[in-house]
């Protein structure tokens, strides 16, 4: 009972889910980092805590609809050496990341939103599929 009455408050009050939303990506990051598959992609990002402060605005406006985020998600992604089963990994992090850190309702409305980002990037960035039905990848030279 008092856990959900935490819950309740905490979707409502933008200052708890700001902190959340903080957790949710630091811890987010952290797991990433030691992963063995995504590891090598989250250890070769630049300037990070720069990088988390975007991330943090990003779910801000996802969650709450704060106009901190204003940029486009995709193009920064565009070359990274980003294949097909990273999205099934980041997907499994992210939701099991989202479910610890957001009160229930939010964490099943970024899973939501991450899941439809995931489709979206896949389909870019592997408009293709081979003759296994396998997603291609363009040259992005």
């Amino acid at each position: 009972m008092e856990r959900d009455l935490l819950t309740v408050t905490a979707v409502h009050d933008p200052m708890l889910v700001e902190a959340a939303i903080e957790r949710l990506v630091r811890r987010f990051y952290e797991k990433g980092d030691a992963d063995d598959l995504l590891g090598p992609i989250f250890r070769a990002i630049p300037e990070l805590e720069h990088h988390l402060g975007v991330i943090m605005d990003f779910w801000s406006r996802q969650l709450i609809a704060t106009d901190r985020y204003q940029g486009r998600p995709f193009p920064p992604h565009w070359k990274l050496p980003i294949e097909p089963e990273h999205f099934d990994r980041w997907m499994a992090l992210f939701s099991e990341t989202a479910r610890e850190e957001l009160p229930a309702e939010l964490a099943e409305k970024a899973i939501e939103k991450a899941g439809h980002m995931s489709t979206a990037f896949q389909a870019g960035l592997f408009p293709l599929r081979g003759p296994d039905g396998r997603p291609m990848r363009l040259p992005r030279d």
